[in-house]
């Protein structure tokens, strides 16, 4: 097995043995199960559009709760040191952890499948605009996972890291929705910087390739950052 996928392995184990696996996919089914539900009796239409909508707020809270211990807690307890000084490169580490983060996101979403389920049991959905939203919904975790990856790196203290993690990806939120449907230069740069109108086109059924780049550039440059701090710390 590569450096990495051994990394991921014992990541992924410390998911399912510690409370936060099972936290935030019963905190996610439930919120999310409430939001289809809603939407579903207000619209009476056989579609995850408006339901997904509101995800993005969901996750911008758990997305940080999955990473706040990958790097903090490293760092705290001192088994960062050991990893450091291992025959294991730090893009090895950073990847592996970052493989294993987002792993759990996807598992955490997949019970939103039976929602799909439902649709077809009681009408006919557009198939076309869920697969758009799911591949939406992959991307966007990468990136979620990146920043929250990014901000446990730089602390040592796993709360402080959800936490901070937390208020960047709600501002990211904000600022897009503040933005959106306003015309002029400042708020087109506010309305790419934030995350609000590169996660509804995928809701719409569009895949816009400026959305996909958007998270794809975004989270290679936020981890490619993360390994230069964890290098940085061979020579302190």
């Amino acid at each position: 097995m590569s450096n990495t996928g051994t990394i991921f392995q014992r990541e992924i184990s410390a998911y399912f043995l510690s409370p936060i696996a099972y936290v935030v996919i019963a905190v996610f089914t439930v919120f999310s199960g409430y939001f289809f539900s809603v939407m579903l009796g207000i619209t009476q239409e056989t579609t995850l559009q408006y339901s997904l909508a509101y995800s993005q707020f969901i996750l911008s809270i758990l997305a940080p709760v999955i990473t706040m211990r990958l790097l903090a807690e490293e760092s705290k307890t001192g088994t960062i040191e050991p990893l450091m000084t291992a025959a294991i490169t730090d893009f090895e580490v950073v990847f592996g952890k970052f493989l294993a983060a987002w792993a759990l996101y996807n598992i955490m979403i997949a019970p939103t499948a039976f929602y799909i389920i439902f649709l077809a049991w009681v009408g006919s959905p557009d198939y076309g605009t869920i697969i758009s939203s799911y591949i939406g919904l992959v991307l966007m975790g990468g990136f979620f996972i990146s920043i929250g990856m990014l901000v446990s790196a730089v602390t040592k203290n796993q709360i402080v890291a959800a936490v901070i993690g937390i208020v960047a990806l709600l501002i990211l939120l904000v600022i897009g929705l503040a933005s959106s449907g306003n015309e002029g230069w400042l708020y087109a740069t506010m309305r790419y910087i934030g995350t609000y109108d590169h996660w509804e086109t995928f809701t719409k059924g569009i895949i816009d390739t400026r959305d996909v780049v958007y998270y794809v550039s975004f989270t290679a440059l936020l981890l490619f950052i993360v390994v230069r701090i964890v290098e940085s710390r061979r020579w302190r």
